[in-house]
Formats: structure tokens, sequence, C-alpha cells
């Protein structure tokens, strides 16, 4: 096949595509919830209430668990590519790595100022912490590594408990009752209030909804496990890294499938059905992630996904510009449409604002080399190095 790159350029353009998809479902999805905001209009008639919500089932299936999934899997991509450019300048990444990630939380409560109910980018730079101790152990150290944690070992632990000990529940982290204190600072109308609360008790929640749903286990395994695909080559468009996606597509189909069938069963005690849950999303996430590196193969798709390629060079620009964007619109402090909006009408104000994102980060990088926090998060995690040149991926 033709070479997708051009000569002399060092980007991995299916994975700025990929994690350009993923940023635009994690936007629609908080689109359609109103960033974790409910308050929504009374359907003019049963048909637009049935409609509104088979939408969201649909999309919610499709997307939610899985897009976030993606973004924490080319994370581990991300690094892998780093710490090998590194390496062969004779640098150990490891404690600019840790800057980073110290300058990620940074990012993360700039946008949860504006997002009640806190940010997985917090988890990001917390649990990214760990790629540092494991960056030179042996491949097959890793996949052990990364399945230990996606086997969700805290949730296995609660079903054993539960298990010798009817009637035992797991510790509860108060998860509702901050939702709802942070849904009554938003409701105030008065942004600073909102922002304090969104920053203090809107973190908390997010961590500790993290550990109840399984992503506090999840993400460090996605982790590692894009760390793998970087350092083995997987994302390299050739016959041998096709036979792979191949059959990892096959792979996942089954295992989102079976996952699917036992998570419905009734009677699951809940971590049980958490572990299933978390199982079925990663599957489905691998039926994402290699259908779409086997499309791009090619070339009416890769036409097809061309804007993708700029919105995911500009990930986080657009990951935290979209809560400012969503809260603008939704929120009392602002334009409050949140109580006139459906999931179906929230779609759309959705699309129109990533269409807007589009085209900014289009004009943008025809003019910059980086997006705008990505440059800003580059040149801080070199401020004490010098001028470095150190593209994001390979």
């Amino acid at each position: 096949m033709p070479s997708v790159y051009p000569p002399g350029n060092e980007r991995i353009y299916v994975v700025d595509a990929l994690r350009g998809f993923a940023v635009m479902a994690i936007m629609l999805l908080h689109f359609l919830e109103h960033f974790i905001y409910n308050s929504y209009p009374v359907a003019s008639s049963p048909m637009m209430e049935a409609a509104n919500q088979q939408f969201k089932e649909v999309f919610f299936f499709l997307f939610a668990g899985k897009s976030y999934t993606i973004f924490a899997l080319l994370f581990g991509f991300t690094f892998a590519v780093q710490y090998r450019n590194q390496a062969r300048k004779g640098r150990d990444f490891a404690g600019r790595f840790v800057w980073r990630m110290c300058l990620l939380a940074v990012f993360a409560c700039m946008n949860a100022a504006f997002f009640p109910g806190g940010d997985v980018l917090l988890t990001f730079s917390l649990a990214g912490l760990l790629l540092v101790p494991c960056r030179r152990l042996k491949t097959s150290s890793l996949v052990a590594l990364s399945l230990f944690f996606l086997a969700q070992p805290l949730e296995w632990a609660y079903a054993a408990v539960q298990w010798m000990h009817p009637g035992w529940v797991p510790p509860s982290l108060s998860v509702a009752e901050s939702y709802a204190s942070l849904k009554s600072a938003v409701d105030t109308g008065n942004f600073w209030v909102m922002a304090w609360e969104n920053l203090t008790t809107g973190q908390w929640a997010s961590l500790a909804w993290g550990i109840e749903a399984g992503r506090l286990m999840q993400a460090p395994g996605l982790f590692l496990l894009g760390f793998v695909l970087g350092r083995q080559d997987f994302f390299l468009q050739n016959d041998g890294t096709a036979v792979f996606w191949t059959r990892g597509l096959l792979f996942s189909l089954a295992g989102a499938c079976a996952f699917y069938v036992v998570m419905c069963l009734p009677g699951l005690p809940g971590p049980v059905h958490t572990v299933f849950s978390m199982w079925h999303n990663v599957c489905f996430t691998g039926v994402w992630v290699a259908g779409f590196v086997l499309l791009y193969r090619l070339e009416y798709f890769r036409k097809a996904t061309a804007p993708l390629l700029t919105y995911g060079r500009m990930s986080l620009t657009n990951y935290v510009s979209q809560s400012v964007i969503g809260s603008l619109i939704f929120f009392p402090y602002a334009l409050g449409l949140a109580p006139y909006c459906g999931y179906l009408a929230s779609f759309v104000v959705g699309f129109a604002a990533m269409t807007g994102q589009i085209w900014f980060c289009r004009w943008w990088l025809e003019r910059h080399r980086y997006g705008v926090l990505e440059g800003l998060w580059h040149r801080a995690t070199w401020l004490a190095a010098g001028k470095v040149s150190a593209p994001e991926h390979r």
C-alpha cells in the first residue's frame, strides 16, 4: 500500500486520527449528559421522549466507557514514543515525565473548574506515574502487569468478602452526596461558587467514582497496554501489524459479546457486575481501535477522517475547551440552556461546537507547530532543559 506519511514526517497519522475520534466521542457524551448537570426539559410528546431516550441509550452503549479507554490506551502509547525518543538522545525521560504529570494535574484543575464531577485528567496524572518504575520491564512483564490491573483485583476482593460474609457491602465513598452538592453549587448561578466546589468536592468525587466504577484499576492497565503497543510498533501500517489487528478485532468482538451477556445476567453481586462491565468496555474498545487501524489502510477512510487529524493533535486543547464551551451553554451562570435541551438537541449543539473546534484546529496548526495547551505543556515540560525538539509520536 502507499505510504500514509509524507517523506521526513515522523508522526503516526492513525494515532492522531484515533485520538481525535476518542476526544470527539467524549465531547459528544459530555454534551448529552450536560456535563453531569442533570437538568433536562419535559418532552413535548411521548414519541419525542422515546426518541430522546433511545438515542441516548444507543450513543452511550457505543461510546460510554469506550472513548475514555481509547484515550487512556493512547496515553501509554505516547509515553512509549517519548521515552524512546529521549533514550535515543542518551536521556532518561523518567524525571521529565513525572514533572509532565504534575503539569497535567494543573490542566486537570483548569478543566475541572468548568466541569462538575472533577476531571479524568487528574486520574491520568496520578495513575500515569506507574509508567516510570515500569519503563524498563520486559514486554512480557508489562503485559502481565497490565492484565493484573485490567482483571479488577479490588472488585474481586470485594466479591470474595461478600461471599464469605453475606450482607457485607463495599465501603461507600459518598459519590451520590458529592454530586448532589455539586449540582447545588451549579444551581446558584455563581461561577466562583461553582468553580470552588468543582475543584474541591468535584475532584474528590471524580476519584471516588473512579474507585467505585473500576477505573482506578483500569486506567494503569490501559496505560501499560498502550506502552506495549508503542514499544512494539503496532501502530505502524504494514502487513505484519494488519495481521495483529485483525486477530485483535476478532478476539475483542468475541469478548465484548460474551462479557455483555454475562454482565446482563440477573442476580450478579455488585462487584462482579463491575468486573464484567469493565471487561466488556475494554473489549469493545479493542473493536473500535482495531477496526479503526485496519480501515485506516484504505485511502477513502483516511480522506473521510482527515478532520480528526488536527483534532487529535490538539486533543488537550479540545478536551479542556469543550468543558468551557459546555458550561457556558448549559449552566445557569451563563446561557443556562440545559433545561431547554433534550438529548437530541444537546447532541446537535455539541456537534456544532465540535465543528467549530475542528475549524479552529486546522487554522491554528497551519500557523503553529503545537496546539494551544499542547504548546504550553511542551514548553513547560522542557523549561529547564533548553530548546529541545520532542515530537509527540514517531
